[in-house]
């Protein structure tokens, strides 16, 4: 395949649908709080939380026989999870459950503030301390709306996939297959992982923000990151090259929450 010649073509066919979707996606954007970073959110707040309330139910039947009905861990989740949720001061429909599974060292948040708490990660956090690092930064991501933005972010993608699509057509299936496949990986490794990195990031800014303004000591987060990145140590599971990775890296990390800390420690109250 003569790329020289394939992508001028291309392109020439992409830009009317491409030109569509900058005017669909325009007028969808948004600032993240705190950080004031352009976002695009394709999705309404009300569709996002309908999402979220949809996916949580499913969720819950799917994992009626997971849920911990231990009082003691429920107490301490919930307790540490309202105040972290009382901060962020979003009245969304909380919602703090502790999956019973201690293999893994995990914690999720739908949109709209349902937020499962593995008890694998229980024994990291020790603390109230390392527990509000890693609800702060749960509640942080659906205050910040990423669910919603993922979702913007992945149709765009597959819109504009679709348009190089159709603009190769008469290129043949085989080259149309090639060019498409390149893009996919591209987007993949250059669009939607960084993205997802950055998501990661805003979330312990966050995070630290909303843990501080509870009342609880954000400088503990380091030290909860530290016991993490040991325990992935310990198991083998480092994960993938920062590049290849949804996550920033372990030391990456750290060092970002050390450079937000004056910022955090502005809202911190003991």
């Amino acid at each position: 395949m003569d790329t020289e010649k394939v992508w001028p073509m291309t392109l020439r066919r992409m830009l009317p649908g491409f030109f569509a979707l900058l005017l669909l996606a325009l007028p969808a954007c948004s600032k993240a709080p705190y950080t004031g970073r352009d976002r695009l959110l394709l999705l309404s707040e009300g569709a996002e939380l309908s999402m979220g309330a949809q996916s949580f139910r499913q969720l819950m039947k799917k994992n009626r026989q997971k849920i911990s009905r231990d009082p003691a861990i429920n107490d301490h989740v919930k307790r540490v999870g309202r105040r972290i949720a009382r901060a962020s001061g979003k009245n969304y429909k909380w919602d703090f459950v502790v999956i019973k599974d201690d293999k893994t060292p995990n914690a999720f948040v739908l949109p709209g503030g349902k937020v499962f708490v593995y008890t694998g990660i229980l024994p990291i956090t020790l603390n109230e301390h390392g527990l509000a690092t890693v609800l702060g930064h749960e509640v942080a991501h659906a205050i910040a709306r990423h669910g919603g933005e993922r979702v913007s972010q992945t149709l765009l993608v597959h819109a504009g996939l679709a348009a190089v699509q159709i603009g190769m057509a008469k290129e043949g299936s085989r080259t149309s297959r090639q060019v498409t496949a390149a893009l996919g990986a591209g987007v993949s490794v250059g669009i939607l992982l960084p993205f997802s990195r950055l998501h990661e990031s805003e979330a312990d800014r966050l995070g630290l923000i909303f843990m501080a303004k509870a009342g609880y000591d954000p400088r503990r987060a380091v030290d909860f990151w530290r016991r993490m990145a040991a325990k992935a140590g310990k198991s083998g599971k480092g994960g993938p090259p920062e590049f290849l990775s949804t996550h920033p890296a372990g030391a990456t990390r750290i060092s970002q929450i050390r450079k937000w800390m004056p910022e955090a420690l502005k809202y911190y109250k003991p």
